[in-house]
Order: structure tokens, then sequence, then C-alpha cells
């Protein structure tokens, strides 16, 4: 007899995840800051984003909640990493951001970990979530860097499948920390230099280099799916 929901997962993750996404939505509705800077953040409003963010320890804390916003409603992740750089500059913002985003990662893996796949499946879509799960199950740890380094599905979607699929929790930390450095980085120092931009700092020219490089070498880094159809498109949200 069946103890659980359909589709694995118990009843009572199922029911913490629905609980934790409707308190969150509870608390960024009554809190006027985090209601606007989700809102900019969805909407693409980087401009007022960089406003929301102020440079004190409530940006810093925006930031954070920003990124874990992401583990259910997904907007572009450049649009975090820029305004985090802008506001608070590379050496401060890279790191603060780049650990929120390992939290989104955790979050997303529990919810992935404890929901029930109908669940899973009315957030991230049943193809899209279905398409990653078989690239993860083929590809393991070189696959897990690959959809890190390069933008090839939402950031999250990454997170429920790795939780689902009961990918090693080590495994899914380092490759994460390792995969999503750079992108991150070139995102984030890119935002730090908006006020200054300069079309001849190499850094930029070098970074946008490496980030077009891995794009070119995905179909030679992932695992060619089944009956030769194309794999996902790319996508970073």
């Amino acid at each position: 007899m069946r103890s659980g929901p359909p589709g694995g997962g118990t009843w009572t993750g199922v029911a913490i995840t629905l609980a934790g996404i409707l308190v969150a939505v509870g608390v960024t509705l009554v809190a006027p800051p985090l209601r606007d800077a989700v809102s900019d953040a969805v909407s693409g409003g980087t401009g007022s984003l960089r406003d929301d963010l102020g440079g004190d320890l409530g940006g810093v804390l925006l930031v954070v909640w920003l990124a874990l916003v992401h583990a259910v409603v997904w907007y572009p992740a450049e649009i975090l990493d820029a305004a985090t750089g802008y506001v608070f500059g590379f050496g401060f913002g890279f790191p603060l951001v780049m650990a929120s985003w390992l939290l989104s990662g955790l979050l997303s893996y529990a919810i992935g970990h404890y929901a029930a796949r109908p669940l899973l499946y009315r957030i991230a879509g049943e193809q899209r979530f279905a398409r990653a799960e078989e690239l993860v199950n083929r590809g393991g740890a070189m696959f897990l860097l690959a959809a890190r380094l390069i933008p090839i599905m939402p950031f999250s979607l990454l997170g429920y499948v790795c939780g689902a699929a009961r990918v090693p929790l080590v495994r899914f930390i380092w490759t994460t920390a390792v995969g999503y450095t750079p992108i991150t980085a070139y995102f984030t120092y890119v935002g730090s230099k908006l006020e200054g931009f300069s079309a001849e700092d190499p850094i930029l020219w070098i970074g946008g280099g490496v980030l077009l490089l891995g794009l070119l070498c995905v179909r030679f880094i992932l695992p060619p799916p089944p009956g030769g159809h194309p794999g996902p498109e790319p996508t970073r949200e």
C-alpha cells in the first residue's frame, strides 16, 4: 500500500515545501522592500533593483533573499549578479552573491529531495524536468559542472533534479561551487564596472571569450541525447 504521494517524495515533504512557499510569498507581500526587490528582479528592472539594494546591511539581506526566492520564482540570475556588483563592488559583491546562490542551490536540492514529482512538475514543467533528469542520470559529475559553467538550464531546475535523483549532496555542492563561479564572477564584475565602463577593459573581453568558448564546447561536454535529438536550449534563469 502506497504511503506517500504519487511520483515519490513524502506527504510531509510536500506539506513542508508548500508551507515554505506560502510563507515566503506571504513575507514578500507584506514587506515592501522585499516585494519591490522581487518585482524588479522578475520584471528585469535592473536600475530599480540597484536602488532597492541600497548598499547597507538591508541590501545584503535582500541579495540573500532574492537568491532564495529564485528557488521557486525564476528570473535571469545575471540581473542579481550585476546589481550586486554595482552596489557592493566586486570584492564584496562576488562572495556575497556566490554564497547566496549556493544557499539557493541547497534549497532547490531540498525541494527536489523531499517533494513529490507532481509538485516539481507543476513548478518546473514536466517535460523540462524529465529532460534534465535524464541528462543528470547519464552525465554524472561532468554534466553537473557543464550545466553550471554553461547556461543550459535554469539554476533551480538543476537543484530540483539533483535532489529528486538523489545525487550525492557533496557532489552537488562542489560542482555548483566550482561550475557556477566563472559566470557569476563575470556578471558581478560587469556590474561593478557599469559606472566607469570601458570597452578596453581586458577582463571583460577575456571573460566574455571564455563564456563564449564554453557555449561552443557544450556539445562536446554534455552526453548526447537519445535518438540524436538536440539537447536543451541554452537558458540561464
